[in-house]
């Protein structure tokens, strides 16, 4: 990746007089995940320097420690996951609540599920095969997820329910930082987990198990990684945080827009300061190759994506809404919080639109409509009513229903 591919316009207009950064240095975190992409390629191929801007990265260890330096301002702003920043906001997750802010969303699909060599061994590879090992096998099984509020949480249980499993009574859950899960599965501490990539593949490769699902076979274009920070920074620094907006979304334009440019963000990706993993594991799902270690191989049809004509970046209020749903059902919330109250404080709509807008790039709707792979209908229409539309649940005024 070099100079030459970047694009240049009259976007440095935007860096001086009334608009110019209030802070131009930022310390911006981030996890060792292929879904970081665009802002590492913010940080590191010149587009932060177009907008006034200079992004010193720091690749975080775990999900809580970047959480922790977002509060006590060791960090600006971090590729974050959804539900981490909403836990935050919320008082949930090991944290006292504080205002939050979603800048922009970062990417859309790349996560998935697997399950270890040992269940794969023993003809565990369904849903359903899971289901019934779940139910008539003594020993209780062990699945990691990446945060407590995280969108992996999210979609694990959501999954595991879908199958007949409920996620907080019939299996354990413990929390493991992402590149750790392949340590994690060798050790046999746990029996399969739900991570972004570049890890799933990589476990797969190493041939310790299967990929059963995608998240996205779950939910087709599903919310996944934002730019996240304090709100007390966005509302203090509008300039920086609009330069910022439109660096990440030029560099995520930039990803998308070609097979070269995917294939050599990819080869950035796999140095040691980054992810730092075989360019084998990250490339393939990076392009949306997928082979899940039980013989097949596919071209997904919602592959990992960070920009798609401005429709990944829009920090959509349904989307922000849904979290809320799961940690309501899940009995992390014990009330039905002020859904769209809170979406709208969160999700910087106005920030966004004026980058999105001096970049030329679409603006959507704020709010989505979509079809999870059960068949339910997630809209944003009513909120608290789709968290007690489920079947499993663990909502703490009222019983699950039993199987």
């Amino acid at each position: 990746m070099s100079e030459q591919h970047i694009p240049r316009g009259d976007a440095l207009a935007w860096v001086g007089g009334s608009d110019a950064p209030e802070k131009s240095v930022l310390n911006i975190g981030f996890m060792a995940l292929s879904d970081s992409a665009s802002v590492i390629v913010a940080a590191t191929q010149g587009f932060a320097e177009k907008y006034g801007l200079s992004l010193k990265l720091q690749r975080q260890a775990s999900w809580a420690g970047l959480r922790d330096k977002l509060l006590n301002g060791e960090l600006d702003a971090a590729h974050s996951l959804y539900g981490l920043i909403y836990g935050v906001q919320l008082g949930l997750g090991g944290a006292a609540a504080t205002d939050m802010a979603v800048l922009m969303g970062l990417n859309q699909n790349g996560q998935s599920i697997n399950l270890s060599h040992t269940l794969q061994t023993a003809g565990v590879t369904s849903g359903e095969a899971l289901h019934q090992h779940v139910h008539q096998n003594g020993a209780r099984l062990t699945f990691a997820q990446t945060f407590p509020t995280g969108t992996h949480a999210m979609w694990l249980y959501y999954w595991l329910a879908s199958q007949g499993i409920h996620p907080l009574r019939d299996v354990d859950s413990v929390v493991v930082p992402p590149p750790q899960m392949i340590e994690h599965l060798v050790a046999k501490r746990i029996d399969g987990f739900c991570v972004g990539e570049p890890w799933t593949a990589k476990a797969v490769d190493e041939q310790l198990g299967c990929t059963l699902t995608t998240i996205q076979a779950i939910w087709p274009d599903h919310p996944e990684k934002v730019l996240g920070c304090t709100r007390s920074f966005a509302l203090q620094n509008p300039n920086t945080a609009r330069a910022l907006i439109m660096a990440v979304l030029d560099a995520a334009r930039f990803i998308d827009q070609s097979e070269e440019n995917k294939r050599s963000t990819a080869q950035l990706l796999s140095g040691s300061d980054y992810v730092d993993a075989p360019l084998s594991a990250i490339t393939p799902r990076f392009l949306g190759q997928y082979q899940n270690g039980l013989g097949q191989a596919w071209q997904d049809a919602h592959p990992l994506r960070f920009h798609g004509g401005g429709a990944v970046n829009m920090p959509y209020l349904s989307d922000a809404m849904w979290f809320m749903t799961q940690f309501r059902r899940w009995g992390l919330l014990r009330s039905d919080p002020d859904y769209l109250g809170i979406a709208r404080q969160v999700q910087q709509l106005s920030l966004y639109r004026q980058a999105a807008e001096a970049l030329d790039v679409p603006v959507p709707a704020q709010m989505r409509s979509s079809i999870l792979q059960d068949g339910s209908c997630w809209d944003g229409s009513d909120p608290a009513a789709y968290a007690r539309s489920f079947r499993l649940h663990a909502l703490a005024d009222s019983p699950a229903v039993a199987l």
